[in-house]
């Protein structure tokens, strides 16, 4: 039996060049060897809409399935509004319905969040734990990841500046270790 454990990783933003995008695929390869990561894309869920629970749209099985299939999941987001982004919490509500087959039950998980400002997305962190909260998702208390500044932390050739790539070592080696402590399998 492997000890490779499956993170579904969710971006919380939908350009395909967007920091959390850029950071999430920079964290990879800062883990170790036992975490398989996987983009597992919102943009194709849909809107949730409790009427089309009756024959759900393929996106929303698709996506509950990839979900249920995880051992861990690893938010990386933006802030939009001092909040989380719309798709991020319509993804979350899909994933969570019906509630009694929750794909999120139980699930550790992680949450980065960034910016380009200073603050390092702070509200968003915090409100996407709030709703982690809500499905049964065992957010990692810490330690905490906000990123600030995120677009000076990326030389001309893409990679993370070695200061970042140090904390995000520490904060993945934590996250890999509270999912084998919280792993509901």
């Amino acid at each position: 039996m492997s000890s490779t454990k499956d993170v579904a990783v969710i971006i919380g933003s939908l350009r395909k060049e967007s920091w959390s995008r850029k950071l999430a695929l920079s964290m990879f390869g800062l883990a170790s060897g036992d975490l398989k990561f996987e983009i597992v894309e919102i943009a194709d869920v849909g809107l949730y809409n409790a009427d089309l629970e009756e024959d759900p749209p393929k996106g929303w099985t698709v996506f509950r399935e990839r979900i249920k299939r995880a051992d861990a999941v690893l938010f990386v987001t933006p802030e939009y509004n001092r909040s989380v982004p719309g798709v991020l919490k319509n993804a979350i509500d899909v994933g969570s319905r019906p509630s009694k087959e929750s794909a999120w039950f139980g699930k550790p998980g992680g949450i980065v969040s960034v910016t380009p400002g200073g603050l390092g997305a702070m509200a968003a962190n915090h409100q996407l734990r709030q709703a982690l909260v809500g499905v049964n998702v065992a957010a990692m208390p810490g330690p905490e990841c906000y990123i600030a500044g995120v677009a000076g932390l990326f030389d001309e050739s893409g990679k993370l500046n070695e200061s970042t790539q140090g904390f995000l070592t520490k904060f993945m080696t934590a996250f890999e270790a509270w999912i084998s402590a919280n792993a509901v399998r």
